[in-house]
Order: structure tokens, then C-alpha cells, then sequence
């Protein structure tokens, strides 16, 4: 294990485009939000700046003058506002007045991300599923709460787990499950620089993780995610 300053270059190095393994949990600082949206605002827009003239663009010139702002409320506005708590939609939950007891699959639900290991994005499907133990949900609440995890810097793994933790707590059952298939623009555009592979993760909780359930599970979805529909 290597130790200071210097020890942590050499592990960075060491790991180089290599995935590596995180919690489910993001990785946040304990001060994430001791200083206002305006304020980090104005920190990314003069960091965006010192990129851009280091990369030696002209920041007097119209096209782009005015990227340093557009980049910074992208940030902390969109692409990344599912990092503060303030935004995590409100999953409230109804009694299964229907009586039904079937599996409720909500697929096609799409993500977009970015990875936290070079910022670039991940566009893919969700395919999200539960069985009700007497509470149901509103169907656009589960299109919500994966676009609250998808927009913070994500490793796929981690927000397939987010995602079922989230309806397995606000609903009181185990009983649900994830997959997603998504293509990852650091594997797509640079590196190995490979345009058609795509990723797919799952978890199953409770009932899922039987391989009938599982199984019915996978018919309905049918893993046949046509990304050049994503628009």
C-alpha cells in the first residue's frame, strides 16, 4: 500500500484505465454541501476556465467565451444534481387496492450518466421490477429515481444497487430488481475506442434472486435495448 502524496500518484498509475471497485454508497465528503449551488457555480466556472486556456483555446473568441458559465450550471444544475439530497424525489407509496400480485416490470427507463472515472457519459436502458407485499408506487416514480442516481459521477455497478436499495426502502420489501445496459463513452471513444460493446449489470433482491422469478423477470424485458433510439 503505498502512503503521502506521491504514493497516491503511483496507485492512480498503478490502477490506470482499470475499473476499480467502490461501495454502493457515492463517495461524498461530510462538507458535500457547506457551500451554496452560486458559489460552486462560480469554483467549476473558473476551473473550466484554467482548462480551456491551459488546453490553449481563446476564451475571447464568441463560440466559446461563454462555455466556462454554460459548463459550470450544467454541473451542478443537471449532469450532477442528483449528488444533493435536496433533489431525491419523493417516492411515496399506495396500498395494493387491485389486490395484484404479480410482478410490475417498468422497462426501458433511460439513464443518463457519467462515469466517474474520466466524466464522460453513459447512455443506456433501466429495467426495473417489483412484487408488491401490499404497497405499490407511482410508475414515474421509478423513472425518477433512476434519473436522480444516474446524475452524479456513477460506476454502473453502483447505481443498479442504488436504484434497488431506493424502492426496497421506500416500499418495505426486498422484492425488487434492476438490470441495466448502457454504453460507456470512455469505452466508446477513447481507450480501446469500441462503438458497439455495451455494459449490462443487475442486482435482484428477495423473491428475485430465485431462478423462476428471476427468469419471468428477463423474458419481459427481452435485453433488447436499441440505442439508437435514445434521443
Amino acid at each position: 500500500m503505498f502512503e503521502g502524496k506521491n504514493g497516491m500518484k503511483n496507485t492512480i498509475d498503478e490502477i490506470g484505465d482499470d475499473h476499480a471497485a467502490a461501495s454502493a454508497k457515492t463517495p461524498l465528503r461530510a462538507d458535500a454541501f457547506d457551500i451554496s449551488d452560486q458559489e460552486k457555480r462560480n469554483r467549476i466556472e473558473a476551473s473550466v476556465r484554467d482548462i480551456l486556456e491551459t488546453l490553449g483555446m481563446d476564451l475571447e473568441d464568441d463560440s466559446i467565451k461563454g462555455t466556462p458559465r454554460r459548463v459550470a450550471k450544467a454541473y451542478v444544475n443537471e449532469i450532477f444534481s442528483g449528488l444533493n439530497p435536496a433533489n431525491k424525489p419523493k417516492l411515496s407509496t399506495f396500498d395494493n387496492n387491485y389486490k395484484y400480485g404479480e410482478m410490475l416490470v417498468e422497462k426501458n427507463i433511460t439513464v443518463y450518466s457519467t462515469c466517474e472515472h474520466h466524466l464522460l457519459p453513459i447512455v443506456g436502458r433501466a429495467h426495473v421490477a417489483y412484487i408488491s407485499n401490499g404497497n405499490v408506487i407511482g410508475l414515474s416514480k421509478m423513472n425518477r429515481i433512476v434519473d436522480y442516481f444516474a446524475k452524479r459521477p456513477q460506476v454502473q455497478e453502483r447505481l443498479t444497487m442504488q436504484v434497488v436499495q431506493a424502492l426496497q426502502e421506500a416500499m418495505g420489501t426486498d422484492d425488487v430488481a434492476c438490470v441495466i445496459d448502457a454504453k460507456h463513452l470512455c469505452v466508446n471513444s477513447r481507450g480501446v475506442r469500441d462503438i458497439v460493446s455495451s455494459t449490462v449489470t443487475s442486482e435482484f433482491g428477495g423473491k428475485f434472486k430465485d431462478k423462476e422469478v428471476r427468469r419471468e423477470f428477463l423474458d419481459y424485458i427481452k435485453m433488447d435495448t436499441d440505442f439508437d433510439k435514445i434521443q
